[in-house]
């Protein structure tokens, strides 16, 4: 490891132990009245690479779209930094214990707060809720994913402030919906867009009145978006003054910005740029464990991987530890499943070994042997495979070309195959499709360890996304009975259990679990980057 990269973690170590040093160095970047010269109090400069491509969550794709709707709304539950569900708009999270969760599993009930207003003034309350499901399910509305919300047989508010909610089938990631991100979408108000034959075209989806703690003043398209408190937030008028959200495309200025002083917070700085931060003075650095996961997928439905002692073999010819502290420079954590690892689910389960003579056993017991040509021969098959990722991603791209020269000893001969990412995850691109053998890319989880469209034979392609062919029915079985208890206990051990059944079948080797790392003005308070989804579920408490 260079000098640089230690220097640098050292000083990461200790950020992560007390406040980093504001002020000192040069360029303006002293104290004025106990804060950094270059703070403006109360004004939270945030830069993003991205904007929003709509405000109305239902019709809306972007990462971008699900912070700023934290910003501007409110729903019935949001997900805390780790996760965890909390109440938002309803007074407590639906539970068994509770009566929130019916003993079956198939009624859940919500009691909404009283006296919630939107910002215009108006009331905020189930007749909300009930109009955004009717919504969601009309057909008029070309409303974006239905998943957990198709599932829904029956929903009714006997009052302004409870909401009955009658299930098809149990479903335990269905509290998903009612927070943020994904399929979630948050109470619209009624009194607005109830009038409309459909509102994919309505006013607000640009123009949104708030149930959030923020209120968008202004949107300037490419270049940035102002928000101001919302006074009628019904936790109270937030801390800050104004967040001005500055869309920075090109993550060398977004850097140079963070340098200059011109941006607060750089959230999820870009790899290239993370040794570089232990330079700039009046910063802190954060570092989150994030829902997403690097992994090599196999094709199991394609003749040469069929074998599970071939997908074992290149499990454990690989180096993944040496991939990773070096490719990736060690700033992730090597993961082991698709678990997310401080989740309440995580399995234990050990990693593959690196086990380059285990392998050529198990590739000559699967009936492999060595041609003429260096490549490995069965019957007609030669084992000539292709590795696919985006074609933009310098890291990805090395990362494939040593994995090419760790299988070439044993025979196997890799063609690195890369697509840009529009057609890669095309629906009928090569993941999709099935015309791919080895893919390397990220998944993004969600806070419920459901993994059921991953890995279960109904997901198969076109019907979800199960790419890699996986058709166990144990895994089946294990994956759907922990989708419909609420009892994390019951489910923690079918996870278990269904992790070990994937351990021994290698439909994927998981490389790491992302680390995120946010660099924000040392001033700035209150900001807690979130696990899953959105680093603005708290903005009521951020403050500079």
């Amino acid at each position: 490891m260079k000098l640089a990269r230690l220097l640098f973690a050292l000083l990461l170590a200790m950020s992560f132990t007390a406040c980093a040093k504001s002020g000192g160095g040069s360029g303006g970047t002293g104290t004025a009245a106990g804060h950094n010269a270059f703070t403006i109090p109360g004004v939270l400069r945030y830069g993003r690479q991205d904007e929003p491509d709509s405000l109305n969550p239902m019709f809306a794709h972007t990462d971008a779209t699900d912070q700023v709707d934290g910003l501007i709304f409110s729903s019935l539950l949001r997900t805390d930094e780790t996760g965890n569900y909390i109440p938002d708009l309803a007074t407590a999270v639906p539970s068994y214990e509770n009566g929130g969760i019916s003993k079956d599993g198939k009624t859940i009930t919500f009691h909404m707060r009283k006296g919630v207003v939107w910002s215009d003034g108006a009331p905020l309350d189930a007749r909300d809720w009930m109009f955004t499901y009717h919504a969601v399910m009309n057909p008029a509305n070309n409303t974006k994913l239905l998943l957990g919300w198709d599932n829904i047989a029956t929903a009714a508010a006997p009052d302004n402030y409870t909401i009955v909610i009658r299930l098809k089938k149990p479903d335990a990631a269905v509290l998903g919906i009612f927070a943020f991100g994904g399929s979630a979408y948050p109470p619209l108000p009624a009194h607005l867009l109830a009038g409309l034959p459909n509102i994919n075209n309505a006013p607000f989806n640009s123009h949104p009145i708030s149930s959030g703690p923020f209120l968008l003043k202004q949107w300037d398209h490419g270049s940035q978006l102002v928000f101001v408190p919302n006074p009628r937030y019904y936790r109270g008028a937030p801390k800050l003054k104004e967040i001005l959200w500055k869309v920075i495309p090109d993550v060398n200025t977004l850097f140079e910005q963070l340098q200059t002083h011109e941006i607060d917070v750089y959230p999820s700085v870009d790899e290239n740029h993370i040794a570089a931060l232990s330079q700039i003075h009046g910063i802190t650095i954060n570092k989150t464990l994030v829902g997403n996961w690097r992994h090599m997928g196999i094709n199991m439905s394609k003749p040469q991987l069929r074998d599970v002692r071939v997908r074992l073999a290149l499990a454990e010819a690989i180096d993944w530890k040496r991939i990773n502290d070096t490719i990736y420079h060690g700033y992730n954590q090597l993961g082991v499943t698709d678990v997310f690892p401080k989740s309440w689910a995580a399995p234990t389960i050990p990693r593959y070994k690196h086990d380059i003579d285990g392998a050529k056993k198990l590739l000559t017991q699967a009936g492999w042997t060595m041609g003429g040509d260096g490549v490995l021969h069965k019957g007609p098959l030669a084992m000539d495979l292709t590795i696919s990722t985006n074609n933009t991603n310098q890291e990805n791209a090395e990362a494939e070309v040593a994995i090419q020269n760790q299988l070439k000893p044993l025979g196997i001969n890799l063609t690195v195959r890369n697509y840009p990412v529009s057609l890669l995850f095309a629906q009928n691109g090569p993941i999709y499709s099935g015309k791919y053998d080895l893919e390397w890319s990220i998944e993004t989880n969600g806070a419920d360890p459901d993994n059921a469209g991953l890995w279960g034979s109904a997901f198969i392609p076109p019907h979800g996304a199960n790419t890699s062919w996986l058709d166990d029915p144990l895994v089946d079985k294990y994956s759907e009975a922990a989708k419909r208890t609420f009892d994390r206990a019951a489910r923690k051990a079918l996870y278990q259990k269904e992790e070990e059944r994937m351990h021994v079948l290698v439909p994927n080797v998981v490389l790491y679990w992302e680390n995120s790392y946010t660099a924000m003005n040392s001033d700035f308070k209150g900001y807690k980057p979130a696990a899953f989804i959105q680093d603005t579920w708290n903005a009521w408490q951020w403050e500079i």
